[in-house]
């Protein structure tokens, strides 16, 4: 063997140990470097962690905190009903003012027991509707155990009347209240406008003249066509055509005696329920018409008494109508006041409108713009300008004040898209 050979591969071999120790330590080095570096940043991270509990503290008060703004961005703002699952797009309260029934988009009818305005959360009854649309307007009938219900869908809108909506809690033996049964259907019409939806409905208790005190409910559909139905008994009382293009809305007065539409047009129609000496409803005709406005009427109202309609219109007025007039002798209705909706815009106009029990201040909605007006002067009393976070669906007075902590307060409930219903209370005649 040629001894160069062992001298050559101990050679590489010492080389390559040497190589070894050299780049062993090296990294090594290298590592130590980016431990110190990495440590730092890790002792940093540490240091941050318990600025994390408190972050989520903030988060977990931020609810609260919108609650609290929900409540307090207007003074006027008492309370917020929730738990709705979708848009809400009726509301109205009983007679005596004790309940409000909405109708939700989620396909359930809610009715609230109102013992106070301001309460934390109020006891609610829950009515599944059937299946095939969900409730879009809501009526009480009679009294607050009665309620009326119209639903919709593509082949069209439905009518049902619920009894045993509020029943006395009954103590059976051993002291503990009974079990209260669910509201049950008492009578239905189906596809009662053909193929259309319904707008609004709206009833009251016929008190006019001979009538016997039955509750008579209207309700318009988006076409022409406005039916006149018994409360208690379903049954149709009578059929009116505005021939106006399309209805915006129709109202029944407070006692009963007439119904007016807003339509395509600029002109208001009027027509009187006729009662017969039974107090039965013996026909509905054509009364009078509301001429002055020069575009369409968009919602109107009737005072408490039913002796003057409030109309608002596109083109930018409001209108107070006397209507208590002879009209069998052509008597014309005569505009009492014209007023300009106080609203910026090219075209301003009001959505809904909704009168005080005591007939002195007008609510009335745009967009999610929700207006108080003196109807004595026309002046503004208040306004909320995001009163909901979306577009206002109904609006509508109690009837009588309500309890608020120790006073008893007029309150205005609307309701919304947003899924929300709100309570509002009455502003000052003095604020103007």
């Amino acid at each position: 063997m040629d001894p160069v050979l062992p001298i050559a591969v101990l050679s590489v071999l010492i080389g390559a140990v040497l190589a070894l120790a050299f780049f062993g330590s090296y990294f090594r080095k290298r590592s130590s470097e980016v431990e110190s570096i990495s440590k730092p940043e890790l002792h940093a991270d540490q240091k941050k962690q318990p600025a994390k509990p408190a972050q989520n503290k903030k988060s977990h008060a931020k609810p609260h905190s919108d609650k609290d703004h929900n409540k307090k961005h207007h003074p006027l703002d008492v309370n917020t009903l929730k738990g709705h699952g979708d848009s809400v797009d009726g509301l109205c309260f009983s007679p005596d003012g004790r309940s409000l029934a909405t109708a939700c988009a989620d396909g359930v009818v809610r009715v609230f027991k109102l013992d106070d305005a301001s309460s934390k959360s109020f006891k609610f009854l829950k009515i599944n509707t059937p299946v095939g649309g969900p409730p879009v307007a809501v009526s009480f009938s009679d009294d607050a155990s009665s309620l009326v219900v119209a639903s919709q869908n593509l082949s069209g809108a439905s009518l049902y009347m619920y009894g045993g909506v509020e029943k006395p809690k009954i103590s059976n033996e051993s002291g503990q209240p009974s079990k209260v049964p669910l509201p049950e259907i008492k009578w239905e019409h189906h596809k009662i406008h053909e193929k259309l939806g319904i707008l609004t409905l709206f009833g009251t208790t016929a008190s006019y003249g001979t009538a016997d005190g039955s509750a008579i409910i209207a309700s318009c559909s988006e076409g022409t066509d406005i039916i006149i139905w018994h409360g208690k008994t379903g049954k149709n009382l009578g059929h009116v055509d505005t021939n106006q293009l399309k209805n915006n809305m129709a109202a029944i007065s407070p006692n009963g005696r007439f119904i007016a539409a807003a339509a395509f047009t600029a002109d208001v129609k009027v027509w009187e329920i006729v009662y017969s000496k039974d107090g039965s409803v013996k026909e509905v005709s054509k009364a009078m018409q509301l001429k002055g406005h020069k575009s369409a009427v968009t919602w109107l109202c009737f005072t408490p008494d039913s002796e003057q309609i409030i109309t608002a219109s596109k083109d930018g007025s409001i209108r107070i109508w006397n209507i208590n007039v002879r009209y069998h002798m052509d008597e014309d209705p005569k505009t009492l006041k014209v007023f300009p909706i106080p609203l910026g815009g090219a075209s301003p106009h009001y959505d809904r409108l909704s009168l005080s029990p005591d007939g002195k201040i007008l609510a009335a909605t745009h967009g999610s713009t929700l207006q108080w007006l003196c109807v004595e002067t026309g002046e503004v009393l208040d306004t909320a300008d995001k009163a909901h976070e979306d577009f206002i669906t109904c609006i509508a007075w109690a009837p009588q004040a309500m309890p608020m902590g120790d006073k008893k307060v007029l309150i205005l409930a609307t309701a919304s898209v947003d899924k929300k219903v709100k309570f509002w209370a009455a502003p000052s005649l003095n604020a103007s």
